[in-house]
């Protein structure tokens, strides 16, 4: 109706999903991720999580960890389920339980889930409102300058084939978050390695899903 809008510069937009019960992650699921460390692709994929509290809004402050110098930046496509099941069977395209929202994150190389360290939003998109999930340019930048610039098309396990996989050991239920990896040109194999310090803008675009930024303090 327009009669309920606020100014966008008086609110705080905060994460889409705020408790997920679970938060699951994918590792090396980019091809040129893969090859950038001379790894072979993986034949399965390669799950880990990291805990609720590590969320945090699409323009919230990144905490660096006192204890760690080697904080890399990481933008990925999440999905985020809506409907409760197991087994869930790998279809071609993505079931309606699927919404892919922007998942830019943080990484350790210790791989320490710290708050702050998954970055959510800036909004849930329904799954009709994307042409392809699996054809979308995906992009990181720090302080201006672009570090990761790549299409979800190189992504290894498509968002169907995660669910299905990770549906095998463990029950999905309406706002888990599955991370779905991310691709090449974090800091970590740069030569040389380029690590996140105070101070430092981060901005993370997905191609119709939007853009986060954050600022590293």
């Amino acid at each position: 109706s327009g009669q309920h809008r606020l100014p966008r510069g008086a609110t705080r937009l905060l994460a889409p999903v705020g408790d997920p019960e679970k938060v699951i992650c994918v590792g090396l699921n980019y091809r040129d991720h893969c090859l950038e460390q001379d790894l072979r692709v993986p034949k399965e994929p390669l799950i880990f999580s990291k805990f609720p509290s590590a969320i945090t809004g699409p323009f919230d402050d990144i905490v660096h960890p006192q204890d760690s110098t080697e904080v890399d930046w990481e933008v990925e496509l999440a999905a985020v389920i809506g409907k409760k099941g197991r087994h869930i069977e790998d279809l071609p395209l993505p079931p309606p339980r699927l919404g892919p929202p922007q998942a830019p994150s943080l990484s350790l190389q210790e791989v320490k889930p710290f708050d702050t360290f998954c970055r959510l939003g800036p909004a849930i998109v329904t799954r009709e409102a994307v042409a392809d999930v699996h054809n979308l340019w995906i992009r990181c930048s720090v302080n201006g300058r672009r570090m990761q610039d790549s299409s979800t098309r190189h992504l290894i396990f498509g968002v169907p084939a995660l669910v299905a996989w990770v549906s095998r050991f463990v029950t999905l239920v309406p706002g888990d978050v599955l991370l779905t990896g991310t691709p090449a040109g974090v800091g970590v194999f740069r030569k040389p390695p380029v690590f996140l310090k105070p101070g430092d803008e981060v901005q993370c675009e997905i191609e119709e899903l939007g853009t986060i930024c954050n600022r590293v303090v």
